[in-house]
């Protein structure tokens, strides 16, 4: 397995943020963790859902633009639920309780992915060696897409920046019924072994993808049948995958975000760690309060990425102290204005690397 190691002598930058971000929350008097706008957002998002669903299953006789309208609502709430719920709860700062914490963090589960192994691939892959070709599972080597230039190119990804839509549609579906799966049995994920599984491990493994197959496939096809049910799924994660392709996106395969490769076995970044976060990572749309709630502040992507343990519900008001620090050290503190230009610098930049080299 190859190493990758960042170069932490001078670490200055972080220090000083780590430092003037501490000193926020000590004058504030205020926790780390969640606070009532996400207790509420909660008690919101999940009921929503729940409604949702047995509305599906309960009322089959509705209008049929109804029910679609229900699958695509479903796929919304639950993405939202991945990103404000889910996302705060595996990160550990949904709550000081550590049940809390775990017993949230297993809405993953109820989405049909797996919590144990999302934290190891996101919190420990994802977070550390953040765009590092090679490393990072978010920008894995596919035959379909190129997300940055160490990867092989080949003739279809002319098109990438018109088909991956497509792909982006079914990436919930495939992250469900192929992907844990794959990293489950291969206990690996990209060229990494899994961390060891507990007895529990797997028997929560095994089970919530039982349960996500009687409940998302079994009830619904016993009430509408197998093509009104394949309708109704698709259409719901064809939502979901969508919100949450382009959301994660958003924030690292842009123009302005940076990228690393892992070559041989010992790769050293010449940056350090936090400075390595904040050249590959961008923020989105920070004024637009609606798609804050939304997204779980995961349009503050730097934020997040310098410190993952803080409740999302912070990162806008922490974020001038970031911008700020940024400046004082020469960094760059990338952000787009508004999701739309955004999304144009992903577009841009997925057409730009399916040039032939």
């Amino acid at each position: 397995m190859a190493k990758v190691s960042f170069n932490n002598k001078n670490n200055s930058f972080f220090n000083s943020l780590k430092l003037n971000v501490d000193n926020y929350f000590k004058e504030n008097n205020i926790p780390k963790t969640g606070n009532a706008s996400l207790y509420i957002k909660t008690l919101v998002l999940i009921p929503s859902a729940v409604l949702m669903y047995l509305a599906l299953v309960l009322f089959p006789t509705l209008p049929e633009y109804i029910l679609i309208s229900l699958c695509i609502l479903l796929g919304a709430v639950l993405a939202s639920i991945g990103f404000n719920v889910m996302h705060d709860a595996c990160h550990g700062c949904y709550s000081s309780k550590k049940w809390v914490n775990d017993l949230l963090g297993l809405s993953l589960n109820g989405l049909g992915g797996n919590a144990f192994i999302w934290k190891f691939k996101h919190n420990i892959l994802h977070h550390t060696y953040t765009n590092v070709d090679g490393m990072d599972d978010d920008i894995a080597k596919s035959p379909m897409m190129r997300q940055c230039r160490t990867q092989k190119w080949v003739p279809a990804h002319r098109f990438q920046h018109i088909y991956v839509l497509g792909v982006y549609a079914i990436s919930s579906f495939a992250w469900v019924f192929m992907m844990d799966f794959n990293k489950y049995l291969k206990q690996r994920v990209i060229n990494t072994p899994l961390q060891k599984m507990s007895v529990a491990d797997h028997i929560v493994f095994w089970l919530s993808k039982l349960l996500y197959a009687i409940f998302y496939i079994a009830i619904p096809v016993s009430v509408y049948g197998w093509g009104a049910w394949a309708i109704g799924f698709a259409t719901m994660h064809v939502f979901l995958g969508l919100t949450l392709a382009l959301v994660f996106q958003l924030a690292h395969v842009v123009e302005h975000a940076e990228f690393e490769m892992v070559s041989g076995e010992h790769t050293q970044i010449e940056n350090a760690w936090a400075e390595h976060q904040v050249r590959s990572t961008a923020n989105f749309a920070p004024r637009n309060r609606f798609i804050n709630w939304y997204v779980g502040g995961l349009n503050y992507q730097v934020e997040h990425h310098l410190f993952p343990r803080i409740s999302h519900v912070h990162y806008q008001a922490i974020s001038p102290i970031v911008e700020k620090t940024c400046k004082e050290y020469g960094l760059p503190y990338n952000s787009y204005p508004t999701m739309t230009a955004s999304l144009m610098s992903h577009f841009r930049m997925m057409k730009a690397l399916g040039e032939k080299p």
